[in-house]
């Protein structure tokens, strides 16, 4: 006879994993399925690391999600005993009138998030790793940093395991239907039933949820990290994460972590909607053309041997929000997708909001933004 499951997650990265630790934790039956190892690289949580921040441009709706991100990071690292989110500061910069200045100011303003604005030339003169416009201004904020995104998988993942989820991987989702109240979910190795479903299977959600078809569309990705000629400049403690906005395209880097070189990518990169399963996953020279023109501009202390190249997706929404919801047709059915490639921050309570909704049926975290109908 098949098991049946109080739930079951599909996508064990970084949304999933976090779903799979909070639901085990409140003493639910759970199983996690992955289609890949966890963690894998071919998808959009790997790279070493991954930049949180309380000044959020994007709408200052977000701050009191990541603030609860903030205490829930320290909740699993604590938990697990090792270190996932440092605190680096935050640079957001760009021209006077520009979103990304705005917003990052107007987010901290509205929520009393302490900062400072700085001048371009101030900000290059107080981390001389950096070389941006001198007329640019900028948002700096202490408690921004990075999340050591595989690390925080396996973190999660584990603690979920030691709570009785049972978490399988190299097992591919074929299918699933609603059967009575609960579903019955298909792999490539079996069947399996459960009371509810959550879908947090990143650039495939549209695969498993036909309604994000169009909604949530992977882009490929390409992330550089290049060895400093002045590597003291590009430590943790002398070098903020940041957003960057200039001529080039909107940029976002970090300090050199765990691995040579300091690392940095471009938002949208060349802008290429791919399918996940035949993106081209070998960085070109182009990508690397792309990358290191930027960084000549801006980081020319940063400029020396490529340490590496890699491939990854985000997968975006027409608006560039994220879709929390269930599904329009089977309660019993939920799903994070269309991150846009500043979610993964989130996912340590993204992982209590799809919980909450799989196993209370709702949430009193602050999603009402993220509803699918608002692309109907």
């Amino acid at each position: 006879m098949t098991r049946r499951y109080d739930d079951i997650v599909v996508g064990v990265g970084g949304m999933g994993s976090a779903t799979c630790y909070q639901l085990a934790k409140r003493g639910r039956d759970v199983l996690g399925l992955e289609r890949f190892d966890v963690p894998h690289s071919m998808g959009s949580s790997h790279g070493v690391s991954r930049i949180i921040r309380l000044a959020y441009y994007e709408d200052p709706s977000y701050v009191p999600l990541v603030r609860r991100a903030y205490d829930l990071w320290d909740e699993i690292q604590t938990r697990h005993g090792e270190q996932l989110l440092f605190e680096t500061g935050s640079i957001d910069a760009a021209p006077a009138e520009d979103p990304l200045f705005k917003g990052s100011r107007r987010s901290c303003e509205e929520h009393d998030i302490n900062h400072e604005v700085l001048t371009g030339s101030e900000v290059n003169e107080r981390y001389p790793g950096y070389d941006i416009p001198e007329d640019h201004m900028a948002v700096y904020q202490p408690n921004g940093g990075y999340v050591l995104s595989e690390r925080a998988i396996v973190a999660h993942a584990m603690e979920a395991q030691a709570e009785g989820a049972r978490i399988q991987a190299r097992e591919r989702v074929t299918g699933w239907e609603p059967e009575g109240d609960g579903v019955r979910v298909t792999t490539d190795r079996g069947e399996y039933r459960g009371e509810n479903l959550v879908i947090a299977s990143g650039a495939w959600a549209a695969e498993h949820v036909d309604a994000l078809d169009g909604i949530a569309v992977p882009q490929r990705q390409v992330l550089a990290w290049l060895q400093p000629q002045r590597p003291e400049r590009f430590v943790p403690e002398n070098f903020p994460v940041w957003n960057l906005q200039v001529e080039e395209g909107r940029f976002y880097g970090l300090p050199v972590v765990k691995v040579p070189g300091f690392k940095f990518g471009r938002y949208m990169h060349r802008e290429e909607d791919v399918d996940p399963d035949a993106m081209n996953r070998e960085p070109e020279p182009a990508d690397e053309r792309l990358l290191r023109k930027f960084a000549e501009n801006h980081f020319p202390e940063g400029t020396g041997p490529t340490m590496g190249l890699a491939t990854c997706m985000f997968t975006n929404t027409p608006d560039g929000h994220f879709v929390i919801d269930r599904h329009p047709e089977y309660p019993q059915v939920v799903f994070g997708a269309g991150f846009t490639g500043h979610g993964y921050k989130f996912a340590s309570v993204i992982g209590e909001v799809l919980a909450d909704l799989a196993s209370e049926g709702r949430t009193d975290h602050p999603i009402e933004p993220f509803a699918l109908d608002r692309f109907e």
